[in-house]
């Protein structure tokens, strides 16, 4: 398991072993789970936030939270707070037969749940193999980062821990709670060999950034720039359900009226005839 301090510690005593399980924890969301259900909200930086609105706190965030039911690898459902469908899946069942038969090798490449990675003896992820990487996103691009956070760690360990040669840099560590569930914090920036996931929409701003990864399903569920004008965007997301069953009728935009077979079918039997 990733052991830490209950506080955040200077990077000085950050050790080896310890940077080394968080990274793990980073690359290992894509075999922790099927079907998540969660609501989350963006934060644009402190510098461009507006007034805020009557009756909430000063500063407060002007991207409104969306919630989500999302079942790897392609459906996602996004709801307002209010219940107004915004997106939905609507291509779950359609062929695939022109996509397997086109001439480029990625269309050949399997789901990550139908391979096999380099554990480690806390079943963590040290070593990524190729596959079909990538979860349904809504509205922002940052979404695929966030529920599946390898951009943090990189698909493999370096050999050493050199300076700059990790994707990241581990400033401090933490055990944390996040909306109820156990949580590893970090405070970590960038270096030259950062690349986001998605080109142009890093999960991490260009100075350090606190960022909070769940320990059950390995998602980033929190994501706060730290330095300069990107000060105070980031996300906010809470889990709500881990590996519930999800029917396909809940990810088309028109219900197909299936029947949930966990539900009790009565059986009305009409009065005799007199």
């Amino acid at each position: 398991m990733v052991h830490r301090k209950s506080s955040p510690v200077p990077a000085d005593d950050v050790g080896p072993a310890e940077a080394a399980a968080f990274r793990r924890l980073c690359r290992s969301s894509p075999w922790r789970w099927e079907t998540l259900r969660f609501d989350v909200e963006w934060r644009v930086p402190a510098a461009r936030r507006g007034p805020a609105a009557p009756g909430s706190p000063a500063g407060a965030e002007a991207v409104p939270r969306v919630c989500a039911w999302l079942r790897r690898p392609d459906a996602l459902r996004v709801e307002d707070p209010a219940g107004r469908l915004l997106f939905s899946t609507t291509r779950i069942n359609d062929s695939r037969g022109a996509f397997y038969i086109a001439s480029t090798r990625k269309s050949w490449l399997l789901p990550p749940r139908l391979t096999t990675p380099v554990y480690d003896d806390d079943g963590l992820v040290r070593r990524r193999p190729e596959a079909a990487y990538g979860d349904p996103v809504f509205a922002d691009p940052r979404w695929a980062a966030m529920l599946d956070p390898v951009e943090l760690a990189g698909n493999a360990p370096v050999p050493l821990e050199f300076p700059f040669s990790n994707v990241v840099e581990i400033h401090a560590l933490a055990d944390g709670v996040h909306a109820g569930r156990p949580c590893v914090e970090a405070v970590v920036s960038p270096n030259q060999t950062y690349r986001p996931a998605a080109e142009g929409f890093p999960l991490l701003g260009p100075g350090r950034s606190r960022v909070r990864i769940d320990l059950q399903t390995a998602v980033c569920v929190y994501s706060e720039a730290l330095d300069g004008a990107a000060g105070g965007a980031g996300h906010d997301l809470g889990i709500l359900g881990v590996d519930e069953y999800m029917l396909d009728d809940l990810f088309v935009e028109h219900s197909m009226h299936l029947t949930d077979v966990r539900d009790h079918i009565p059986w009305v039997v009409p009065p005799a005839a007199p």
